[in-house]
């Protein structure tokens, strides 16, 4: 099923889209892989009503089965203000969806030998040596308030890779568990999108750890970090190097930090609305990137990001070209939290879920509605979104994948969590 639908030049781009684009992932008329195409319809009852309703501008929705696509669609608006039509390669700010390949990325350095799990990362960034933990982030109010001791244990590259680094988010202050170290980040300049990934993780090594190193699971910039990191060992950007190691292998034509000049036209914005009383601002990757967020940073289109899904379902490879190996995949999305470690009070995942090095992975026991998960799906997927409006999860059991991508900060959760029961209720075989 493809389909695209607004008004006349919108609806030859993005026919134009499905065919070129779309042409490298193998299509299948759904019921070949399993799949109701009245089912399916499903998906477009209930988010086009969301559409036309003026909820959101529009989205792109991909599902895979088999290793074929069985459903692409583009709905809506690419961009409200000048009443652009939605096609099938618009360019969305990916947000958190970054740290999947930035994960990839620092495995493959771990594949060849240049960097261990096991090492402290002040190996090779030494700023992070000798850092300070808070002693009580549970009870200040103002970052004057904080008292801190020097933590006991380094921050380990696998700490970077699944968020048991001890840092936070800025922009967290106001979660479950948020407050005076948050305020402290944001006071510290972390949230700054005008500096390097060097100055950041320079930045950081003047705040206060808000955890123990390797004792707590808690969101937080370690892919941004984890992506400096990358820079130092690899002697390249952080672009150049997801750019040469898993893009180009890959044929992810339209990912990257920057929006290139000629794809501007593509690229999907909000409605003005949704950027205002943001502490997390959008960016505009439009303009010449100086940050390249190892967390945030990236944009990519549907196909793109379904091209690499599929690379993680076929164990790190696509079409001949292997970024990883068989094992190292199935490391890094299964789920790696001891029992030891502490959930915190602000566990994403949710129940029966663990993490893994590159995403949520859902685990064995009884289900709950989860923040970015419905309680349908396999034990074994794994999955992640990003702050703007981003989903992706893949079911090895069912050999199945899922890209949905909007702009729309304020309506993630809902979305992310009704197109996957959407194409869940599909799968008939």
């Amino acid at each position: 099923m493809f389909v695209t639908r607004r008004l006349t030049p919108g609806f030859v781009i993005a026919l134009f889209a499905v065919s070129v684009f779309a042409a490298e992932l193998p299509r299948a008329k759904p019921e070949s892989v399993g799949l109701s195409s009245s089912r399916l319809q499903h998906i477009n009852e209930v988010l086009h009503a969301k559409v036309d309703a003026g909820e959101i501008p529009g989205y792109v929705a991909l599902v895979a089965r088999h290793g074929k696509v069985a459903y692409f669609e583009a709905y809506g608006m690419q961009d409200p203000t000048t009443k652009k039509p939605m096609a099938t390669n618009s360019i969305f700010r990916v947000y958190s969806m970054t740290k999947p390949l930035t994960s990839v990325a620092a495995m493959i350095l771990v594949e060849e030998g240049k960097m261990r799990l096991s090492d402290p990362v002040s190996m090779y960034l030494p700023e992070l040596a000798n850092l300070k933990v808070a002693t009580n982030a549970d009870s200040a109010k103002t970052p004057d308030e904080l008292q801190t001791k020097p933590a006991t244990n380094p921050i380990r590259v696998v700490d970077l890779l699944m968020h048991t680094s001890g840092l936070t988010y800025g922009f967290f202050k106001g979660v479950p568990g948020g407050g005076a170290v948050e305020q402290a980040y944001i006071d510290g300049g972390e949230g700054d999108l005008e500096i390097s990934n060097a100055e950041l993780v320079t930045r950081l090594s003047k705040l206060p750890l808000k955890y123990e190193p390797g004792t707590t699971w808690w969101y937080s910039r370690s892919s941004d970090v984890l992506g400096r990191l990358i820079e130092v060992v690899s002697g390249m950007t952080l672009g150049e190097f997801i750019d040469k190691r898993i893009s180009k292998p890959l044929g992810l034509a339209d990912t990257a930090f920057s929006v290139a000049p000629g794809k501007t036209s593509r690229f999907a914005e909000p409605f003005p609305a949704d950027k205002e009383g943001l502490i997390l601002k959008y960016t505009d990757p439009t303009k010449p990137v100086k940050f390249e967020a190892g967390g945030q940073g990236l944009t990519s289109t549907v196909m793109d990001y379904a091209r690499f899904a599929h690379m993680l379902l076929n164990g790190g490879t696509l079409n001949g070209n292997r970024v990883l190996g068989k094992k190292t995949v199935s490391l890094m999305t299964n789920d790696q939290l001891s029992p030891t470690v502490n959930r915190g009070p602000f566990f994403i995942p949710g129940q029966s879920h663990g993490f893994g090095l590159l995403g949520a992975v859902r685990t064995e026991g009884p289900r709950a509605p989860g923040v970015l998960n419905s309680m349908d799906g396999s034990v074994g997927e794994f999955y992640w979104a990003g702050y703007a409006g981003t989903y992706f999860w893949v079911d090895p059991k069912e050999e199945l994948v899922g890209v949905y991508m909007m702009q729309s900060v304020k309506h993630l959760l809902w979305y992310a969590t009704t197109f996957k029961t959407l194409v869940v209720q599909a799968v008939v075989e």
